[in-house]
């Protein structure tokens, strides 16, 4: 992982771009930290690269305007150039020009002069553009692809067993590993590299099918020959320490591999489907959890909900919306900013996603006896300030978790319903007693996830003023809202004009007039009528307003919100 030198810090906060509590933020997650401070909004890509250059005296570029000149290319090693995470793009004479991230490292620069022979001009860019354009320079994922499967004629192929534990920085080197080995390490590897949140290896009449999850969207990254199929999910399921004996019944397990100097967790599911096993991997970054709740990007109105009730002595939290949702995301924002020395809080979870400091985390287990509600009853005796419970799924823990709320704990959960009003009703469904529903639960949040327009290559469009009303804007919101839209053939910075998410959130703070309702049996729709009346900003508004800033599109708004 490239470190930054403590001067770009001093240099950043002096121009007043970065507070030292935004820094030291950005740090504490483990990544890059000018990375960290760009995808959180904290400052501008133009601003640093402006204020670094000035400080530095070298200027900035824009890789995405250069064509490295392969002569340049070959005067540092492949090696050399990803470690560092610089690029030569030009080579004069005895002058070569070199891409660095950190100017102000002058023991790299010198080894670069040595290692080149040349006498190295230095520009500056950032960090993740150069390894992206590194990565368009020796694309070293496809060529091994590649390589690899034309070394494939078919038929069976052996897997040898290894250790189930693995540096990610040294997969796809070579070596004497089977093809079997080798591909699942090249898919490892290209699926942290594209930030992909989940693997999906599936069988088809004539190949293995490999996608990944790329902000909530499947791609389809290769199609391996169908004879590596058995060797593959083999080598899956010696990482994950589960039975490859076992074909016909589904497996659960979890393995871990290094990362630029992080462990990444992995969730391995198998399933047998016709024509042979099809596996699924959740990848679990610790770096990808937001430290607190204010780096989430919540609406103003819907954070300040949220940290209020969460700042209760006592009563429930509760966050709703469907898998994949960032739920688990948001909960665990909310421990980190609650948890204290003085804080004792457990988490009950299926399974552990993360692994919190200073927090007791139990797995559920139900092979062992560890069920939701049994683990919760044993929590309750553990002295706890705040409880996690990872979802309410039956009667017997939402009982439970309500009561815990009722005698002096801070209860945070899940549940899975479409909107935060549902939430209520779901718990009387369940079969909780209406008045302890009012009495307990403080505040409730739906989430859905939506893709990011890249900033880069977004466009406006014209939309309609009818259209505009029809989906939900006010006609005094009309007059000035510029809409951008997706470049759907994106740019060197993005997949197909989007680039990361973020969180809508829609809060729902139980008042004396909707706990009154709610013991009164009142519907879904006069809940949410009330709601409305006392200020709730619901899903759809939430992702109205960040059209009109420009950081999604309409089409996303519509894909993933329903109309109020």
């Amino acid at each position: 992982m490239v470190r930054i030198s403590g001067k770009i810090r001093r240099i950043l906060v002096d121009a007043g771009l970065v507070t030292k509590e935004e820094w030291n933020s950005a740090r504490e997650t483990g990544a890059p930290v000018v990375d960290v401070l760009l995808e959180r909004g904290v400052v501008e890509e133009s601003s640093m690269l402006a204020c670094l250059g000035e400080a530095a005296g070298i200027p900035p570029v824009d890789l995405t305007r250069i064509q490295p000149d392969p002569s340049a290319v070959e005067a540092l090693p492949q090696e050399t150039c990803l470690e560092h995470c610089v690029l030569p793009i030009a080579k004069n004479g005895d002058i070569l020009t070199i891409v660095v991230s950190d100017p102000f490292d002058v023991l790299l620069l010198d080894d670069l002069n040595i290692l080149s022979g040349s006498k190295v001009r230095a520009v500056l860019s950032l960090p993740s553009s150069i390894r992206t354009a590194l990565e368009d320079v020796f694309d070293r994922d496809k060529k091994q692809v590649d390589e690899l499967l034309g070394e494939v004629s078919g038929g069976d192929i052996e897997v040898k067993s290894e250790d189930d534990t693995e540096d990610i920085a040294s997969l796809g080197a070579g070596g004497d590993e089977v093809p079997a080995v080798k591909l699942v390490n090249l898919m490892l590897l290209r699926a942290l590299r594209d930030k992909a949140s989940d693997i999906h290896v599936e069988p088809t009449d004539k190949h293995l099918r490999v996608r990944f999850r790329v902000d909530g969207r499947l791609v389809e990254i290769m199609t391996p020959p169908k004879a590596l199929g058995p060797s593959v999910m083999s080598r899956l399921k010696i990482l994950a320490s589960l039975d490859i004996a076992i074909r016909f019944e589904p497996q659960d397990g979890k393995f871990q591999i290094k990362y630029e100097g992080r462990t990444i967790d992995f969730r391995l599911s198998t399933l047998p489907v016709v024509g042979g096993e099809k596996a699924v991997m959740r990848i679990l970054d610790q770096t990808a959890v937001a430290t607190t709740l204010d780096t989430l990007g919540f609406e103003p109105k819907c954070l300040e909900d949220m940290t209020t009730a969460i700042s209760s002595a006592y009563g429930m939290v509760l966050v709703t919306g469907p898998t994949g949702s960032g739920k688990s995301t948001t909960l665990y924002a909310s421990v980190k900013e609650v948890s204290t020395p003085e804080i004792n809080v457990v988490t009950v979870e299926d399974p552990v996603e993360y692994r919190m400091d200073g927090v007791n985390q139990v797995p559920v287990n139900p092979k062992r006896g560890i069920t939701f509600a049994g683990a919760l009853r044993s929590i309750l005796r553990q002295d706890p300030d705040v409880v996690l419970v990872g979802e309410i799924r039956d009667t017997e823990t939402a009982e439970i978790a309500v009561k815990a709320a009722l005698t002096g704990h801070m209860v945070l959960s899940t549940l899975h319903t479409n909107d935060a009003v549902g939430a209520v009703t779901r718990l009387i469904d369940m079969g909780v007693d209406p008045f302890m529903v009012s009495s307990s639960v403080l505040c409730v949040a739906a989430q859905r996830l939506v893709r990011q327009i890249c900033p880069h290559c977004r466009q406006q469009v014209d939309v309609p003023e009818k259209e505009l009303l029809s989906v939900g804007y006010k006609e005094s919101e009309i007059q000035k809202l510029m809409v951008h839209s997706a470049n759907k053939e994106g740019c060197p910075r993005c997949k197909n004009g989007y680039r990361g998410r973020f969180a809508l959130l829609e809060t729902l703070p139980l008042c004396e007039s909707l706990k009154r309702m709610v013991v009164e049996g009142r519907s879904v729709q006069e809940l949410k009528a009330e709601g409305l009346r006392q200020g709730m900003v619901t899903l759809r508004r939430t992702g109205l307003f960040n059209v009109a800033r420009g950081r999604t599109s309409l089409e996303e708004v519509l894909r993933v919100t329903m109309a109020d």
